[in-house]
């Protein structure tokens, strides 16, 4: 799909449902993470693993108490035993337990050989050296059996994952602490338009400050990207070519808000196009917010135009463009945060078409459509989340279940 003329319209029928503009693009842009760097634990949290993590151990190395109590052999039954001795934490156990024997054991103390159960302190009474049983032990009760966790040769982190915090804690009890990571990607962002101030000047008459930048840039760097800020780029042709061009040159890929509609002043899709091969792969959405969205590439740099107003740029990142970036980062298996509620009003979009609802959040959990204006710069700061619509279900009822995904909702 080629870059409209300026002037032109788009050309409904053409236009492509989000999972099949995503799949014409991957199919024509072969994406793949930038290289990797090994980086220190302390530094890792919020980095895609490179390499799968394998135990090369057992975990726990030994049986490990659940409970404090005392370490028992069961098929003594509720006979009495005789308290032996005490096990420390961070020790090994004084001996070997023995027929009719019991030895104190805090939690995470490592079973004697012979011990095939843990007995909890309420349900045992001491008696100077005697332990008398209120309960009959079961082999097995409150103890971690070795290995239990992990054994050697598990995968138990795959490549292409987010190191968050329990993954830390997984690397770092595998003794991983130089850990392989995709070296983050990094994205230039343009914004284009006359129209457009910096946040610290004042707006004059038909003027309105870059806000549109500062979004995208958040969403880039949730995804794991670096991102490098670029001039804002006037409605001319040669400047358009050139912000996008510089950007290029000095990173992995390029993303511009504004000038990706049909207007007679929209030049980001033919610029694209002039640029190289394969140009612009994707021109026009069937969603709302965001139809005039570009996916293209100059090699295999990509070339996202986003729309200008702020919430269709942000919705498109969040909602469609975010799997650009993932396929840069190695980040594979992203699960989005979602909150499952009820319909208190009702959700309507538009056969065929993709809607992205802003939604917001009641007290008693109830999900209600907020107005779409993709113009408005705090509608997706109001809300919640949004609710997707279509293609083939185009309305939810009031008291209906209803998904709502968080946004930058990789959870």
């Amino acid at each position: 799909m080629r870059a409209l003329r300026p002037g032109a319209t788009f050309e409904i029928q053409r236009l492509l449902a989000p999972a099949e503009a995503l799949a014409e693009y991957l199919g024509a842009v072969p994406l793949r993470p930038l290289g990797t760097e090994r980086v220190g634990l302390d530094a890792a949290f919020g980095r895609i693993l490179a390499h799968d993590a394998i135990a090369e151990t057992h975990y726990p190395a030994d049986d490990r108490s659940t409970m404090d109590g005392f370490a028992v052999r069961s098929c003594d039954g509720d006979a009495p035993r005789r308290i032996v001795g005490t096990i420390r934490m961070g020790h090994a156990p004084p001996g070997p337990l023995r027929p009719g024997e019991a030895m104190r054991i805090p939690t995470g103390g490592v079973l004697p050989p012979g011990a095939d159960a843990v007995l909890p302190v309420e349900d045992a009474t001491e008696n100077g050296d005697d332990l008398v049983p209120a309960a009959v032990p079961a082999a097995g009760d409150c103890y971690t059996p070795r290995g239990d966790d992990m054994a050697p040769g598990d995968v138990v982190l795959r490549a292409g994952r987010r190191i968050a915090a329990a993954e830390l804690s997984v690397l770092a009890t595998l003794g991983v602490v130089g850990i392989e990571v995709y070296r983050r990607p990094r994205v230039a962002i343009v914004s284009t338009g006359d129209e457009l101030v910096p946040p610290g000047d004042r707006p004059g008459t038909g003027q309105v400050r870059d806000s549109n930048r500062w979004a995208i840039a958040g969403g880039l760097i949730a995804l794991g990207c670096e991102v490098v800020h670029l001039p804002r780029a006037i409605d001319e042709a040669g400047a358009i070519r050139d912000a996008i061009a510089g950007g290029l040159a000095i990173a992995d890929a390029v993303v511009l808000t504004g000038g990706s509609s049909v207007g007679a002043r929209d030049h980001v899709p033919a610029t694209i196009d002039a640029l190289g091969p394969p140009g612009v792969v994707v021109h026009g959405l069937r969603v709302k917010p965001g139809k005039p969205t570009v996916f293209g590439a100059v090699g295999t740099q990509p070339v996202v135009g986003l729309p200008g107003n702020p919430t269709s740029a942000l919705t498109i990142l969040d909602a469609i463009a975010c799997e650009v970036f993932r396929a840069l980062t190695g980040e594979t298996g992203a699960r989005r945060a979602t909150v499952a509620a009820l319909a208190a009003e009702p959700f309507a979009g538009r056969a065929g078409w993709t809607w992205y609802v802003p939604a917001a959040l009641d007290p008693s959990g109830g999900a209600r459509p907020l107005t779409l204006r993709s113009s408005h710069t705090s509608l997706l700061a109001r809300a919640d989340g949004y609710v997707v619509l279509g293609p083939e279900r185009v309305r939810i009822e009031p008291g209906e279940p209803v998904t709502l995904i968080r946004y930058g909702g990789a959870g």
